[in-house]
């Protein structure tokens, strides 16, 4: 599978490493709106072609699957051009500014009967199926309460800062703790409390939400780009809590009982990044004729995209998208 890049910054550069050592799937081409830039991309990690417009990868007929490294307040343009023109696309975390955008783009895949899926990467992970199968293999009981945290020191990215680059904790990293809750229990959510500290341009620099959910489990998040965090999450059952290293990429999984004594680990399998697993995926579905990723499926991308909405609407935090 050839892949294209759109953008060159430092998730591309991420993803580009991965790919290098990933059998089946190459690095092909790069766009960047600076050829210069995306010559130099190009050079440092083995693409075949360089372009200086997003146009002109779009344009690529050997291009089999877009991957879109821009910022997320750039994915919407790009991705709904590379859909007009039947290129499969997987689009980065959040998948779009908002809801609206979200939906758009969408319905216009799904009406075009083009692939496009999130690169929300932790969802194609096999540490994923590993606790789905403790938790149905009843190692915990009953899930009751399920917590995410994470955590970074982000106030020097730029982009972060800014509302008209969609700037933020909750789209850049608390998209995954809401994430981890919903991959282990997405029944409906019967109320939300939550709050958020803001900049003084007005976007969240960190913030915290409890659900309780119709099934009676309560699920509480937080996310912050102001402090290194444990980005631990938690599924706690009647018999025992089932632990996660990192919501971010996990390594191990972690089962302890009453008092908090540890019964068992386990960790997930060697990987190239982690970033490998969402491009398998893609590869899979696409050998399948398929239009979007059972493992991420875009109704899903929807309903994190509308809380997050929701969220945001609550704390009144505003992009110029909205």
């Amino acid at each position: 599978m050839r892949v294209g890049i759109i953008g060159a910054g430092t998730i591309a550069g991420k993803i580009a490493s991965t790919l290098k050592e990933l059998d089946g799937v190459v690095n092909f081409a790069v766009a960047s709106r600076s050829k210069e830039k995306a010559q130099a991309f190009a050079r440092e990690w083995g693409f075949e072609r360089a372009y200086g417009s997003y146009d002109e990868l779009l344009d690529d007929g050997d291009v089999d699957l877009v991957y879109i490294a821009t910022p997320h307040s750039h994915h919407y343009d790009v991705t709904r051009e590379a859909i007009l023109k039947g290129k499969p696309c997987l689009v980065e975390k959040a998948f779009m500014a908002n809801y609206r955008e979200s939906k758009e783009i969408v319905d216009l895949a799904r009406n075009h009967k083009v692939f496009v899926a999130e690169a929300i990467w932790t969802r194609y992970q096999p540490a994923v199926q590993m606790i789905r199968k403790l938790i149905a293999d009843d190692r915990i009981g009953t899930p009751q309460l399920i917590s995410a945290t994470i955590g970074y020191p982000m106030l020097h990215k730029e982009r972060l800062l800014k509302p008209e680059l969609c700037g933020g904790a909750l789209l850049d990293v608390g998209v995954y703790a809401i994430n981890f809750f919903r991959m282990f229990c997405d029944a409906k959510v019967e109320r939300v409390f939550s709050s958020c500290m803001k900049s003084d341009l007005g976007v969240d620099l960190q913030n915290a939400a409890s659900y309780v959910l119709e099934n009676g489990v309560m699920a509480n998040i937080q996310s912050s780009a102001l402090c290194v965090s444990d980005n631990q999450g938690i599924i706690s059952g009647t018999k025992a809590c089932l632990a996660v290293d990192d919501i971010n990429n996990p390594q191990v999984i972690s089962i302890y009982g009453r008092n908090h004594v540890l019964e068992e680990e386990f960790r997930v399998p060697a990987q190239i990044t982690g970033y490998e697993y969402e491009f398998l995926a893609c590869k899979e579905a696409l050998e399948n004729n398929l239009t979007e990723s059972p493992m991420m499926p875009l109704d899903e991308t929807l309903t994190v995209m509308k809380m997050m909405d929701d969220l945001r609407m609550e704390w009144g935090v505003r992009y110029p998208m909205d």
